[in-house]
């Protein structure tokens, strides 16, 4: 059955005793795992709702990632540690602990080929890692402010990496020499009242061709600290290191676009939390305004598509996961 978009609803909502931050499905899709603000990793499995806390993390867990077969989960918190577990055991209890970055992880991407990690964070630095071990394999520095999202290209030869202004770094894994940077300027903004950058590379995807990147966040901003902007997809031409297409919300729905996907029958569809609650919003490659909005009833602060297509989960902060069906009911 094909997954349809208009007729997405909740399916199951599952509560933590902490806000929730990010979410990822492992990749035998048997298992929804979540950071949150209490330091905690919580595993639920998707069939029968059994939940399991992970705990070693000094801080919020902000990032996740797996190996290719889904035994070894990695993540990352804002304590700067990358962390491996023995994801589907029992009590997972951490197999490795790096300290990794100075200050906040804020994402982690597993390379095509499975076998790097890359991690990026606050100190602006951008990481490389044998996933197998934690050997550090390389370190990347360039960006001069925090850098938010880091993604592999298909062709498994480039990185890119976004920070809090919006420039996006490719990167030569070969060499781990930058081959050029750009510009998404819709995706940030100085604020001179506050003296202070809003936006940045909240979330961040290429299509499976890698002629496409698309990256997500807020836009129109006029009080970030409150929310009050509008979520935003930017669909980049990656050889041209340009905007093509712009997603917004037609209806003007405050918030941030805080985790994206693209479905492999050819829609981009995204996770927002805000000023105006929590929503996912689908659109249509060539078209700015999405074609279907369902409200999540709170705001989602990250989002992840389980690998049957169909299933959809979501982190929110009143400290529920919600798992969402692309399906009659």
């Amino acid at each position: 059955m094909p997954a349809d978009p208009a007729l997405t609803h909740i399916t199951k909502t599952w509560a933590h005793t902490g806000p929730l931050l990010s979410c990822r499905f492992d990749p035998s899709g048997r298992f929804v795992f979540a950071g949150a603000e209490d330091n905690k990793v919580v595993r639920w499995e998707l069939a029968t709702g059994t939940k399991v806390e992970l705990a070693a993390h000094d801080s919020w867990v902000r990032a996740l990632a797996f190996s290719a077969n889904g035994d070894i989960l990695i993540t990352g918190g804002n304590d700067g540690r990358l962390i491996w577990w023995n994801a589907a055991a029992d009590a997972p209890a951490p197999q490795r602990t790096i300290d990794a970055h100075k200050g906040w992880i804020r994402a982690l991407a597993v390379s095509p080929d499975k076998q790097k990690l890359a991690s990026c964070g606050n100190d602006g630095k951008v990481k490389l890692w044998s996933l197998a071990d934690g050997t550090l394999l390389r370190e990347l520095s360039g960006h001069e402010r925090h850098v938010y999202q880091v993604a592999f290209h298909p062709d498994g030869k480039h990185l890119v990496s976004g920070d809090l202004t919006a420039k996006f770094f490719d990167w030569d894994l070969d060499t781990g020499n930058q081959v050029r940077n750009f510009a998404i300027t819709p995706l940030s903004k100085y604020d001179p009242g506050f003296m202070a950058d809003y936006g940045g590379a909240y979330c961040l995807e290429f299509a499976a061709d890698g002629k496409r990147l698309f990256a997500g966040g807020l836009t129109n901003v006029t009080n970030a600290f409150a929310g009050v902007c509008n979520p935003i997809v930017s669909q980049i031409d990656w050889e041209a290191g340009k905007d093509v297409v712009t997603h917004l919300s037609k209806g003007g729905i405050q918030g941030t676009a805080w985790g994206l996907a693209v479905h492999p029958q050819g829609f981009l569809f995204a996770g927002t939390g805000g000023q105006g609650g929590g929503h996912l919003f689908f659109w249509k490659f060539d078209q700015k305004d999405e074609f279907h909005t369902l409200n999540l009833g709170n705001t989602a602060r990250d989002m992840a598509l389980h690998p049957d297509g169909m299933q959809i989960a979501t982190a929110h902060y009143d400290k529920n996961l919600r798992v969402s069906l692309m399906a009659p009911k």
